[in-house]
């Protein structure tokens, strides 16, 4: 088991020094829609009763996420609704603005706006679109979002990569600087963002209300992300909150015996991203896992991947690396990992139960944070 990460202070990575967090941890999850809307949403609602507190639709190239989202609306009543999350490159950014509204009006405030620049290969294999700029156009969406909610006037927009209205010269000229019609339950809807690279987390922590990192190490946090989350955050305008974050992983609570089985489960995952997520000098993940210490382990692991060996590329990812981005233990060691993920600013504690009860697993989990 991995030592527990201890500091004498409490610390977060996301101010300029260290400070007192005695706020209440949220519980989040994604919840799987393989079996159905239905049967998911059924779950939801259990969770909620429990103290879940927000629950994330993925998109990827599955049913897009909005549709669900409004589904889930209808049949909870406290749980936040995000989406993670939905590709900057398939909607306009006025639609993401307006379905974010849409879906936070039938929720009564609770949605929250998950983005990310997805990948390449479903950017451009599935949705047909150039993958371009991804740090523009997420900086210009969130700025495009927060207008078209604010309804001060007409929107207008020029950047680098979005031209709103289209500028004479482009389309019939006809173009004409509009206002949403309807007023927005909230005219500032949480905004997170999916983020890895340097520049990427600094953008994130500079604009975005929330970070989605994934394969989170705490004890390794601050050397990774902490200058990135520094530069951000000493642009970060005043009117934003300490930026959110969402992270934990795989949770299964008992003895090491009951639950080595489930940790190994996330070898195959770690192999698809490492390995399989793009193309050699274009995997944010392997970059990860490179900027983690593992460099040797990360090359070999996209080789036999590529090469469609992906056994064998499971094989090679490192036990220490499953240990460290998952909660899988008896309840102490659990407890241990809980709070080094506090200690480093983490506001989310975003798990995935598996076992034969998930929701008696997150009613267990909420009692201890």
């Amino acid at each position: 088991m991995l030592e527990p990460f201890r500091t004498s202070v409490k610390y977060t990575l996301f101010s300029s020094g260290t400070e007192e967090r005695d706020d209440r941890m949220k519980l989040s999850m994604t919840l799987n829609y393989a079996g159905g809307f239905a049967e998911s949403a059924k779950q939801a609602v259990e969770l909620e009763k429990v103290g879940l507190d927000v629950v994330w639709v993925a998109e990827a190239y599955s049913f897009d996420a909005p549709s669900f989202m409004g589904f889930l609306a209808a049949k909870t009543e406290r749980l936040e609704i995000g989406s993670a999350i939905l590709p900057i490159y398939s909607r306009t950014p006025t639609l993401i603005a307006m379905t974010a509204a849409g879906v936070d009006a039938v929720s009564g405030g609770r949605c929250i706006l998950g983005l990310g620049a997805s990948g390449p290969q479903v950017i451009e294999g599935f949705h047909g679109v150039p993958y371009d700029r991804p740090l523009g156009r997420t900086r210009e969406i969130i700025e495009i979002c927060r207008d078209v909610w604010a309804r001060e006037a007409p929107l207008t927009h020029e950047g680098a990569s979005y031209h709103i209205p289209l500028p004479a010269g482009e389309g019939t000229g006809l173009g004409k600087a509009l206002k949403l019609i309807n007023h927005p339950v909230r005219s500032r809807i949480p905004i997170w963002v999916a983020a890895l690279g340097e520049k990427n987390v600094a953008m994130t922590a500079e604009v975005a209300d929330g970070w989605l990192p994934i394969f989170f190490v705490p004890e390794k946090a601050k050397e990774v992300f902490g200058p990135s989350l520094a530069a951000g955050t000493a642009k970060r305008d005043s009117s934003l909150d300490t930026l959110q974050v969402a992270a934990g992983g795989l949770l299964a609570i008992g003895e090491e015996a009951d639950v080595a089985s489930i940790r190994e489960l996330g070898r195959g995952a770690a192999a698809l991203y490492i390995g399989g997520m793009g193309a050699k000098g274009k995997n944010f993940y392997n970059a990860l896992a490179c900027r983690y210490g593992y460099e040797k382990e990360a090359a070999e692991i996209q080789d036999l991947y590529l090469s469609g060996k992906k056994q064998e590329a499971a094989a090679l990812v490192p036990a220490e690396l499953l240990e460290a981005t998952s909660l899988c233990g008896p309840e102490s060691y659990i407890k241990e990992r809980v709070a080094a993920l506090a200690e480093v600013g983490v506001t989310h504690l975003n798990v995935t139960p598996v076992g034969a009860d998930p929701v008696a697993m997150i009613e267990k989990l909420r009692s201890w944070v």
